[in-house]
């Protein structure tokens, strides 16, 4: 195939496929190695300088398998051999970042640089949000949940994987180019000193005040007998006497609220969301959070937008709404549903001021998967500027800030393990919440995906016309 300018060896290859890896694993291994993810995305950057087309989508392919495989080894245990179908599906879009990168230099030369964080955001947020397979994790976003100012500063989990992208491909540039000073003094130590600064400054912005404020708590407990629940409700309250709104998990019962749990909150006076399903008829039903009010009647029902593939997990939600509750509107979204930006964009548009996130997470599957779903929380409220509560089946359990700081948390295994805690439900002059940028500059990036790929369509036909 046509040769892209300055193609890097085998052996470069090779290396620059070791330094992805351990870059990625490292970022992810700990919050004060985050930055590493930079290192992760020069090596991107400079695989789209492989001599072949094939090279390229191998390259990109191999190294996300390196990457994603020992960290998402929890699906080889829920599902067994069709697990590696499931790896192979997610390195694809890594292959085809790399391989249309090497579409893009061939077409724009040093002008793809400009490009590839653009193809980065579209490619990660097709893969993550737009399509049946669609999964989240693992983004470059998702590294930096402790750094919750960075997310904001960069317009949100996208945001933050195109700005990395930038960076490399500004060293890369300067690399190649030898511009090192350009690159010392206009981007390098600016960005360093940015990127401490989001350390240094306070994470608990917004714990205090607000427009109304209440109190909520939760338990883990994992597919309890009913006979227990009414017992570890009392527990909550004998911890949390002035809770307002107590949260049990996803699935916490296999079918509607049953009566004694609903006896229960009227005879305490209590609102409590739970997850339990919604028979439709048929072996058809709703995945369904309950709210029960202090009447013992269920005042608001949400069913989960976004049911697991290949798990038995009900019917996508007809329509997603807010809870008008007394102090104010509340998001629910269960489980799965908080990794994708579209359902939770959408309870933000219709005014949310907080999320509530019951979650079915198993002990089988293992304290890394656990810790890996930990870190959608507290992205999310430094997305949105919204608090977020997140009680789970066996941890880990979340309380975090309107600034994305965990105010309070319980852990894994963490059976019967209780947090809560105040939560303020704030209003801005733009409203409840805020759209992150990156979700409209994910779509610039999808259509320069396309004028990439039709650009080299064009110009391998005018090859083949005849002189």
């Amino acid at each position: 195939g046509e040769r892209v300018p300055k193609s890097i060896s085998l052996r470069m290859t090779l290396i620059c496929g070791v330094v992805g890896l351990v870059c990625f694993h490292l970022a992810y291994y700990s919050s004060l190695l985050s930055p590493l993810m930079l290192g992760y995305a020069w090596a991107l950057v400079e695989l789209t300088r492989v001599q072949t087309c094939r090279r390229a989508f191998l390259s990109g392919f191999f190294l996300w398998l390196g990457s994603f495989v020992p960290q998402m080894g929890f699906l080889w245990t829920i599902f067994g051999i069709p697990a590696v179908l499931l790896w192979c599906v997610l390195a694809f879009w890594i292959g085809l970042f790399v391989w249309v990168g090497r579409l893009a230099r061939q077409q724009f030369g040093n002008g793809a640089l400009l490009l590839l964080p653009l193809l980065w955001i579209g490619l990660e947020y097709f893969r993550s949000e737009l399509y049946f397979l669609r999964f989240s994790w693992l983004n470059m976003g998702y590294a930096f949940a402790e750094w919750p100012l960075l997310v904001k500063t960069c317009g949100g989990v996208y945001g933050v994987g195109a700005a990395f992208m930038l960076l490399a491909c500004f060293h890369s540039f300067c690399w190649h180019e030898r511009k090192w000073n350009f690159w010392r003094w206009l981007v390098l130590w600016p960005t360093l000193f940015g990127i401490a600064w989001t350390l240094i400054l306070p994470s608990t912005i917004g714990t205090r005040g607000g427009f109304s404020r209440f109190q909520v708590a939760g338990i883990q407990l994992e597919f309890p007998a009913m006979l227990e629940v009414p017992v570890a409700l009392d527990r909550v309250l004998q911890r949390f006497p002035n809770t307002d709104l107590l949260v049990l998990s996803e699935y916490t019962f296999d079918g509607a609220v049953p009566k004694r749990v609903r006896d229960w909150c009227r005879k305490n006076q209590k609102h409590l969301l739970v997850g339990g399903k919604e028979d439709l008829g048929d072996g058809r039903y709703y995945n369904t959070a309950f709210v029960v009010g202090p009447d013992g009647e269920i005042v608001f029902k949400q069913a989960k937008a976004v049911p697991i593939q290949f798990f038995k997990d009900g019917l996508p939600a007809p329509e997603q709404k807010v809870w008008n509750s007394p102090w104010g509107k509340l998001g629910i979204c269960i489980c799965y549903d908080s990794s994708f930006s579209r359902v939770t964009d959408e309870l933000v548009r219709q005014g949310a001021q907080a999320l509530i996130v019951p979650v079915m997470d198993m002990m089988d599957w293992g304290a890394h998967q656990h810790a890996l779903h930990s870190r959608i929380a507290p992205v999310r409220a430094a997305e949105y500027g919204v608090p977020v509560f997140r009680v789970c089946s066996s941890g880990i359990s979340q309380l975090v800030t309107r600034s994305g700081s965990v105010y309070a948390s319980a852990p894994f295994p963490g059976q019967g393990e209780i947090t809560g805690g105040p939560i303020h439900l704030w209003r801005s002059v733009q409203g409840w919440g805020r759209i992150p940028y990156d979700r409209f500059l994910a779509w610039f990036g999808l259509a320069a995906i396309l004028v990439t790929l039709a650009s080299a369509l064009m110009s391998r036909l005018d090859r083949k016309q005849p002189s």
